[in-house]
């Protein structure tokens, strides 16, 4: 058994996948495009989706996570349906992190402590994808 996240697009997957691998300083792996695809029992492809990304994906800190735009006949509702969550012992990655989702994007709430998190704070970044960060440095949780 896995675990892994897919993030799905409306046709902007190319760029957001440009956008996180610069950030979390890797690579797209695997990019597919519709039109890559074999046919299927008669189907015919709009002209629009033939350049979208059928599958890719990227590996942030040892995960895959999967990447995809909905064809063009397929409603994407963006934003909070999902939460990538990203925690490390490395303040200064949470906050290179944190200022480069930002670029573009909104800040939910300003990098700062909690009673879970010496440093946590949350960002919608310019595709409308909200991340949490969290400085894991050893704090007690409230029990």
């Amino acid at each position: 058994m896995s675990f892994s996240l897919f993030i799905n697009f409306g046709g902007e997957c190319r760029e957001a996948l440009t956008f996180y691998a610069k950030v979390f300083r890797s690579e797209v792996q695997h990019l597919m495009k519709y039109s890559d695809a074999p046919p299927s029992n008669g189907y015919v492809m709009p002209d629009e989706d033939k350049n979208r990304v059928m599958y890719a994906h990227v590996n942030i800190f040892g995960t895959v996570i999967m990447f995809s735009d909905f064809p063009s006949g397929m409603e994407l509702i963006k934003g909070n349906n999902l939460s990538p969550t990203l925690g490390s012992d490395d303040e200064e990655e949470i906050r290179r992190v944190f200022g480069e989702l930002s670029a573009g994007g909104e800040v939910g709430m300003e990098l700062q402590k909690t009673f879970w998190s010496d440093l946590y704070g949350m960002v919608t970044d310019k595709f409308g994808i909200t991340w949490q960060l969290s400085h894991d440095s050893g704090i007690e949780y409230v029990k």
